[in-house]
């Protein structure tokens, strides 16, 4: 038994040594338990991102997003505008989501200085967190944004550098299980 948890010791110190540092300013969690039982004794290592908090905003407050942008939020759905003053709409309630099952989507508008991507999660009350992953495997989370009451959507948003094509987004609960997600595409 002392050689089997020395040996939990070492790969989790490993582990620890080993895991790749993050740009984002999310927490990494890593959790090394040991348990005996008469004929075997189990450990497991799991590393998961916290959950993201999530901001309550009041119907129609406007959210500063950064860079010129904005973002808010009405029983309607999500509205959005850029540097350019123009306004934009994603609905919750034309039927174009189903929000009986966990969902995101994704709009992006950028150039050579960099994108602004934000959507929509929807379909559960138990949202963790939204994150991106570029072509090259960067990961990028994402701010979450909800009405009062955390009803069963709420919006997120985020600013990447220039990309090449659309970036895979992927909807976590608050454990860190992946509820749903859009794959990466070139366009």
């Amino acid at each position: 038994m002392k050689t089997y948890l020395s040996a939990l010791v070492a790969v989790a110190a490993a582990a620890t040594i080993a895991a790749p540092a993050s740009a984002s300013a999310t927490a990494v969690t890593e959790t090394v338990t040991a348990e005996t039982t008469t004929t075997a004794a189990a450990k497991t290592l799991t590393t998961a991102p916290a959950p993201t908090p999530i901001r309550t905003v009041r119907p129609g407050e406007r959210v500063d997003a950064g860079q010129g942008w904005t973002v808010w939020l009405t029983r309607e759905g999500k509205h959005w505008s850029g540097p350019d003053g123009y306004e934009n709409f994603r609905s919750v309630v034309d039927g174009n989501i189903d929000r009986t099952q966990p969902g995101v989507s994704h709009q992006s508008e950028g150039d050579e200085n960099g994108v602004f991507h934000s959507g929509l999660y929807y379909g559960t009350r138990d949202a963790g967190r939204v994150e991106l992953t570029d072509a090259d495997g960067r990961k990028t989370v994402a701010t979450l944004v909800a009405l009062p009451g955390r009803s069963d959507w709420g919006v997120w948003y985020v600013h990447t550098g220039p990309t090449q094509g659309s970036p895979a987004v992927a909807l976590y609960d608050r454990s860190g299980k992946l509820l749903a997600d859009l794959p990466a595409w070139d366009f």
